[in-house]
């Protein structure tokens, strides 16, 4: 037994013994018979896993497709959002780096213009300050920031760019296992499986509504995505695994499905509840030990907590509580520089504890922390 207190389920969790055993056990039998005969073998599970998804996300199995990471899936969606010149694209303030990055080259390419939403006294985004018309094409939403707890509205968003023909963007990579997802209005939506669903690395998913992906042209398709119909002419897939590639990683895929099963057994509701806990615990902990200021924002709180120390800069304090076997990570501006900015933050030290942890490990890393900065 590792005596490691595990607080970074926002970097990349640790899986359950059924995702393990799923992978490896799948690679073995590729080293029996073959990638295309143990695939063959997996094919009904594999079919089966996008009903999976679409319990886990309350959609249709028609408006789910697979991926390789949460990146892969946000690229594919975006880049098949028509745009022009002075076409308007908003952000909130906690927009991620990974997104801010090709939002700016597209803009740059099509001539669109992107804006960013203030956030409310909260540090959410304000709904009413969203100035919508005609001209937005899309809204980037961020649900959970990856450098704090917070939660935004999504609902609330939604139901406003409704009103101009806007289409939202759901970044769920901090959100997807450890809330409950199912109820929310969005259309479209990206998770990764590494992060709190506790899946392999090099997994993803994304979710876009049929009447969504009728609006949208996606540009990297192959022959999995259409069928070759004639020497001219090809016929797109008529659901989400358009956006889907041939190649993938059989045994991952595998073992995301097996974490997705493993989350509805326990229950979304009651990870959400569980995580919950944890992160209060933590944070009302941290407020009190000298010297340490939390530095979350947010009406309504998730699962990750950030602060900081007035004595130990957050790389340093993060090896410190390395060797102290609590494992943490650090948030720095590039990552979320329009809120980080604002905020006038460098780095934060992040710690996401799952349901796995104890209010014990939970107390221990408070002590180890209150040592260490």
């Amino acid at each position: 037994m590792s005596d490691l207190i595990f607080l970074d389920s926002a970097g990349s969790s640790i899986p359950p013994a059924e995702v393990v055993d799923e992978v490896v056990g799948h690679l073995r039998r590729e080293t029996e018979i073959g990638g295309y005969r143990a695939a063959a073998e997996r094919h009904a599970d594999l079919e089966a896993g996008y009903g999976v998804l679409a319990e886990f996300f309350g959609c249709r199995a028609s408006e789910v497709a697979f991926t390789d990471s949460a990146t892969r899936s946000w690229l594919t969606l975006f880049d098949a959002v028509p745009l022009a010149q002075g076409d308007r694209i908003l952000v909130t303030e906690v927009e991620y780096g990974g997104n801010a990055v090709p939002i700016l080259r597209r803009a740059e390419e099509t001539g669109a213009v992107v804006e960013v939403i203030p956030s409310d006294r909260h540090g959410q985004v304000d709904v009413e300050a969203l100035d919508l018309d005609e001209r937005v094409k899309l809204i980037s939403l961020v649900h959970v920031p990856t450098n704090g707890g917070l939660v935004n509205p999504v609902n609330e968003v939604t139901t406003k760019a409704r009103e101009v023909g806007a289409l939202v963007l759901l970044d769920a990579c901090q959100s997807t296992g450890q809330l409950d997802l199912r109820g929310l209005d969005y259309d479209m939506l990206v998770c990764t499986g590494r992060k709190w669903l506790r899946g392999p690395r090099g997994t993803g998913a994304l979710v876009v509504r049929d009447d969504v992906r009728r609006r949208l042209r996606p540009r990297l398709m192959d022959h999995s995505a259409a069928e070759w119909v004639a020497p001219d002419r090809y016929e797109p897939r008529d659901d989400a695994r358009v956006f889907e590639l041939w190649e993938f990683s059989v045994a991952d895929r595998l073992g995301l499905i097996a974490a997705v099963r493993y989350a509805l057994a326990k229950g979304p509701d009651v990870i959400e509840a569980e995580v919950g806990d944890r992160a209060k615990r933590l944070r009302e902990g941290l407020a009190t030990l000298p010297g340490i200021t939390v530095q979350d924002l947010g009406e309504r709180q998730a699962g990750i907590v950030t602060f900081t120390s007035d004595r130990v800069p957050a790389m340093e304090l993060k090896d410190r509580l390395w060797r102290e076997d609590v494992a943490v990570t650090v948030s720095q501006r590039a990552s979320t520089r329009f809120d980080m900015t604002r905020r006038g933050l460098d780095e934060v030290v992040r710690a996401s504890p799952h349901y796995f942890v104890t209010h014990d490990e939970i107390d221990q890393a408070l002590e180890r922390i209150s040592r260490s900065g």
